[in-house]
């Protein structure tokens, strides 16, 4: 007995776990001789997933468990990421509200006990949670960011970057969080919108304009652009002014990078608070001094009677004494500027100059295409020269406009979880090896950047250094799926290391899903209430339906829509699935199946269209998901199930069903769907008495024995005549009963299905005719050239009436037509009204003229 309905709250776990015990996922040799692989971008060991996480694995495995049916040794290695910063501030947090302690007061050993601790339990729900999506990746050769072997390869890689001469100790300004009291990675840095002060201060000969006069202290070099005609005169030249610690000798230089519309277009610079100051610093061989210390407070060197003040406290100092001293000339209100914040805890960047160590991306010491390279010519080259293609192609001018601006990357991190930087100190001296040199000497306190090993990512999973088989095999990997929103972060950090450690790139292929939105494009928060958590919805409408509304309609680094309504859609087309195969499975003849053969002589025109179509499917579906056209495809095998094979060969051959072909045609669909919808299709793979499981079968390839294009010709035909039989009852609101005509040219298919037409097209009365006579008082339309239609119009009715009244109607729309035309010929309109209410204007107008050449039509057939 066939169940009724998928009961996906008790199948999908059963399924899952008969994968699991199968060692489905596992790599496995094929027909294709080749590998494939998949490095899942590892979730942070803080939390849960979220609809990100689920978008990412829905579009991973597709991919994978397509080209695992296609033959090729497949890898998809999953794994999570020990994201430092984020780790140790929550841990430190919970741990805050529950004991009233921080991490200085457990000790870094004790507290990295308590944060090893929480990661475990994190990564198992994540682990539990990835399972529930349906994700087919080997979980033998899951990897952590901190397992011993991945930790002996960060090590390694640091001491080899070292000894090329690639990192470096030395002082640069970097983004320093004093909330975090660590350094951020620039592409760590979000900017939030402000609107405050702006000040112009009289110093000496200029007016300079800042909204930070807490850190110009020490400021005595005014920078202006060499070609600013206001200020030629004073380059070179020394002033002696008053200023905030009292009378100073300020000197005037030039230089190009000063926006002369920007202020007054004179300034003065804070070298060791400022990323353009340090540079102009650099330049022009300026002293270097620091005005805020590390918790963000005024140091006593920069001003004893500011000193220990807070930013906002000195700001509002500085201002008073300069006000005393009259040099404040203006200050305006509601200026708009962006404030830089670590996104990982929201703390406000300081500009900070600091020693830390830096990876110099301008050194030209890697060995690159038979030439010496810089670290950023290599992360060019790669994309420029289609090495590495990036989908969407759009993003690669974002990819390059990072890139080209990319500044030696500062990789130490002031926090204890992580991988310890192996640099020994002792009396100045440093040391980069992995054990002590001996007594006296101390490591450094620092632990690097979570991306310097996430970089690794693709090659220290399959066991680099060491030349392993696995890594000889698996790489480089195939596709690397992730979020637009950590091109930079994560993608561009990869493809730095890995074509330094293995003269490889890390992948072929980019591919950037979009984020996931609400209903109305706005995205999810809870403050909004409009999030959706994916457990709840698997559980309410099955991971089936999940994945495929996070999936189709939309293309890489498109954005997606998501709510309930469209994950419901979905579920209803997996019931599609159940009900139509329980359909076959309720008439299919399995005694018969194996020892029948196709005879075309014996095949309906309605059973070889379907095999004709079912072929063209095969090679449509093979062709997009190898292009990573995955909503396409998936748009494509829906569209295929729901209307060609259930709503037309199931409703045409209702009474005539081909046991081979009915078989045939629908294990070559369910093959198709796997990859998209894997637990319906694997039970129904079951159902239709296999023993092997569906997602270890070969991917069907075209047959082209089973092409017949005549017979797709004619049934299509038939398909035609019978949606414009609907369309045009439809369009004229015409009872049920009405009588349609058909005149048709040598078309057979016409005249054999005359019940298929009138039960699918609901009409009582059919006439076929070879006569293309106009018949009066009909509508007409025109099908193909051997095809028309004519819809007999009621006899009963008022045609007077009837008439005046279309004709009244007529007339109110084609006025509204004119107005709409005028509107939009209106460039005042068209140019200065909202783009959504001129859209909206033009699809009136398109509507209303459809509308009224129907109207018109109808004029015409009642007039005859």
């Amino acid at each position: 007995m066939i169940p009724k309905s998928f009961d996906y709250n008790t199948l999908e776990d059963k399924i899952y776990q008969n994968w699991l015990k199968s060692k489905c996922f596992q790599p496995k040799p094929g027909k294709q001789n080749d590998t494939f692989t998949i490095m899942m971008p590892p979730p942070n060991a803080t939390g849960t997933l979220h609809l990100g996480h689920a978008s990412m694995l829905a579009i991973q495995d597709i991919i994978i468990r397509f080209k695992r049916m296609s033959g090729y040794e497949t890898l998809w290695l999953p794994g999570t990421d020990h994201a430092a910063i984020a780790t140790q501030d929550k841990v430190e947090n919970l741990q805050f509200q529950k004991t009233g302690k921080n991490r200085h007061d457990f000790g870094r050993e004790k507290f990295l006990q308590l944060v090893d601790e929480f990661v475990k339990q994190s990564q198992e729900t994540i682990v539990k949670q990835t399972k529930k999506m349906g994700a087919s990746c080997d979980w033998d050769q899951t990897k952590f960011t901190l397992d011993p072997e991945l930790q002996d390869a960060v090590t390694e890689m640091f001491i080899r970057m070292y000894n090329d001469g690639l990192i470096y100790r030395g002082d640069r300004v970097i983004n320093w969080d004093p909330k975090m009291q660590t350094t951020v990675a620039d592409d760590e840095v979000e900017y939030k919108e402000e609107y405050t002060n702006f000040y112009y201060f009289q110093f000496g000969p200029v007016v300079i304009g800042t909204s930070r006069p807490e850190t110009k202290f020490l400021d005595d070099t005014i920078v202006v652009h060499p070609e600013d005609q206001r200020y030629k005169h004073l380059i070179g030249k020394e002033f002696t002014h008053e200023w905030i610690n009292g009378e100073i000798t300020s000197k005037v230089i030039a230089d190009e990078s000063i926006d002369m519309e920007l202020g007054t277009g004179a300034m003065t610079i804070s070298p060791a608070h400022s990323f353009i100051d340090y540079e102009i610093a650099q330049k022009n061989d300026l002293k270097y001094e620091r005005i805020i210390d590390l918790e963000g407070k005024i140091l006593s060197s920069a001003s004893k009677e500011c000193a220990g003040m807070t930013i906002k406290e000195a700001r509002k100092k500085v201002v008073e004494i300069l006000k005393e001293k009259d040099l404040v000339t203006d200050i305006q209100n509601n200026y708009y500027h962006k404030v830089a914040v670590n996104y990982r805890g929201g703390g406000i960047i300081e500009p900070q100059l600091m020693e830390q160590w830096f990876i110099d991306v301008n050194k030209t010491v890697v060995d690159w295409k038979d030439q010496k390279m810089s670290l950023k010519q290599v992360m060019q080259d790669v994309v420029r020269s289609n090495d590495i293609e990036i989908l969407p192609n759009s993003q690669e001018n974002v990819y390059f406009n990072w890139i080209d601006k990319l500044q030696d990357w500062c990789i130490s991190r002031q926090i204890w979880y992580g991988h310890r930087i192996p640099a020994w100190f002792k009396d100045g001296e440093v040391k980069v090896q992995i054990d002590s040199p001996g007594e006296g000497w101390k490591q450094d306190p620092d632990t690097l950047d979570t991306w310097f090993s996430s970089g690794m990512w693709t090659f220290s999973t399959l066991g680099w250094p060491n030349q392993t088989e696995m890594l000889k095999k698996f790489h480089p990997t195939d596709v690397l799926e992730t979020g637009y929103d950590i091109l930079f972060f994560w993608v561009a950090r990869m493809i730095l290391m890995t074509t330094y450690a293995t003269g490889q790139i890390p992948f072929k292929t980019v591919y950037l899903h979009g984020l996931v939105r609400d209903k109305n494009g706005d995205k999810m928060s809870k403050s909004k209430g409009n999030g959706i958590d994916p457990l709840e919805v698997i559980q309410k409408y099955g991971t089936d339906a999940v994945r495929l509304s996070l999936v189709m309609g939309t293309r890489p680094g498109q954005d997606v829509r998501l709510f309930e309504e469209k994950i419901a859609s979905y579920r209803n087309f997996v019931t599609k699935i159940w009900n139509s195969t329980r359909f076959a499975l309720m008439n299919l003849d399995f005694d018969k199946i194996d020892k029948e053969e196709i005879d075309p002589t014996k095949l309906s025109e309605a059973d070889k269209w379907i095999l004709h179509e079912t072929q063209e499917m095969i090679q449509t579906q093979t062709e997009l998901l190898n292009q990573y056209r995955l909503s396409e495809a998936g748009t494509k095998i829906y569209d295929f199930l729901w209307n060609d094979f259930c709503s037309w060969y199931l409703e045409i051959s209702k009474k005539n069903l081909n046991n081979k072909v009915l078989y045939l045609a629908l294990s070559d669909i369910l093959k198709m769907l796997h990859p998209f919808v894997p637990f319906v299709t694997e039970e129904l793979w079951k159902l239709l008495g296999h023993k092997e499981m569906l997602m270890l079968e070969e991917w069907p390839e075209m047959n082209k024995n089973l092409l017949f294009p005549k017979e797709k010709e004619q049934i299509d035909n038939l398909k035609k005549t019978i949606t414009a039989i609907r369309s045009v009852m439809a369009d004229f609101d015409v009872s049920k009963d009405s009588h349609i005509t058909i005149q048709h040219k040598s078309q057979t298919v016409i005249e054999t299905n005359q019940d298929v037409i009138k039960h699918m097209a609901k009409v009582k009365t059919l006439e076929l005719t070879n006569d293309f006579k106009h018949i009066p008082k009909t509508i007409t339309q025109v099908v193909t050239p051997e095809i028309t239609i004519l819809l007999h119009l009621d006899q009963n009715i008022d045609l007077e009436a009837e008439k005046e009244k279309l004709s009244l109607e007529a007339s109110n729309l084609n006025n509204f037509i004119i107005s709409l035309e005028k509107k939009l010929s209106n460039k005042n309109y068209t140019e200065k009204a909202p783009e959504h209410i001129v859209e909206e204007t033009r699809q009136n107008l398109e509507t209303s003229q459809k509308k009224l050449t129907k109207i018109n039509q109808r004029l015409k057939a009642l007039s005859e």
